[in-house]
C-alpha cells in the first residue's frame, strides 16, 4: 500500500530528524511506510464480474441503483449510482409513478468505480436466494466499546464520502457498508482502528465470472 507524502515545513534540523524518527518507528520493521488512513484510500475498481443488491430507480429514463437508505415516500426517493445498461423490458416487479419507475432486483454486471453497468437480466429481490457470506468476525465479540464506536461512526461519512452507505454497532464491532471495497479500506481501518474494532462491508461484490 502506498503512503501519504506530505509536506514537513519544519526549519529546524533537528525537529526534521525527530520526524523521520518518529516516522520511521511507525512504520513495520524495514523501513516500510505506515498504511494510509482510511480517508485516504481509494479502492480500485473490480476487473470482473460483479452483483450487487438494491432499488433501480429510474426518472425520465436516467437508472441509478440505490445500494443504501430509500426514502418511503411515493415514488421512493434515494441517492444510488447511475446504473447503465438497464432495459425494463420483460423485467417483473416494478412499479411507475409519473416519470418514476423503480423496482428491488439484483443486478449482475461490470462496476468502474463510478457506474454499474447491467450485463445480465436482473433478479427480483423477492426471489433471490445468496449464498450467506462468512462471518468475518469468527463469531468473536470485537473491542470497541460504546464511545469509541460512536466517535469513529461520527467521522465516517466525511472519510469514505459518496461511498459511504451506513454504518451500526454491535458486539463491540462497527459494522460500514460502503459501495465498493477492494480490500484496501478494510486494511486501512484495522491499521487505523485496530484489527477487531471495525468491518467494512462492501455492497458490490466479486462473482468471480
Amino acid at each position: 500500500m502506498r503512503g501519504l507524502r506530505r509536506p514537513l515545513g519544519i526549519a529546524a534540523t533537528a525537529a526534521v530528524v525527530l520526524l523521520a524518527a518518529s516516522a520511521c518507528a511507525s512504520g513495520s520493521p524495514g523501513g516500510t511506510p505506515a498504511p494510509a488512513s482510511l480517508g485516504a484510500v481509494t479502492p480500485i475498481p473490480p476487473e470482473g464480474e460483479v452483483a450487487a443488491t438494491g432499488t433501480v430507480l429510474d426518472t425520465g429514463g436516467a437508472a441509478q441503483l440505490c445500494l443504501g437508505a430509500v426514502a418511503e415516500s411515493y415514488p421512493p426517493q434515494c441517492t444510488g449510482i447511475p446504473l447503465e445498461g438497464w432495459t425494463w423490458d420483460g423485467v417483473d416487479g416494478a412499479e411507475s409513478s409519473g416519470e418514476v419507475t423503480w423496482g428491488a432486483y439484483a443486478v449482475r454486471g461490470a462496476y468502474d468505480g463510478e457506474t454499474f453497468t447491467s450485463t445480465q437480466p436482473p433478479i427480483l429481490l423477492a426471489l433471490y436466494d445468496p449464498i450467506r457470506p462468512e462471518d468475518p468476525t469468527g463469531g468473536r465479540p470485537g473491542a470497541g466499546d460504546e464511545a469509541t464506536l460512536t466517535a469513529i461512526q461520527d467521522e465516517l461519512p466525511d472519510k469514505l464520502g459518496d461511498a459511504y452507505l451506513a454504518s451500526s454497532a454491535q458486539d463491540g464491532w462497527l459494522w460500514v457498508d460502503v459501495v465498493w471495497d477492494d480490500g484496501s479500506w478494510q486494511e486501512a481501518a484495522d491499521a487505523e482502528y485496530g484489527a477487531d474494532t471495525v468491518i467494512i462491508r462492501s455492497a458490490i461484490t466479486e462473482t468471480g465470472g
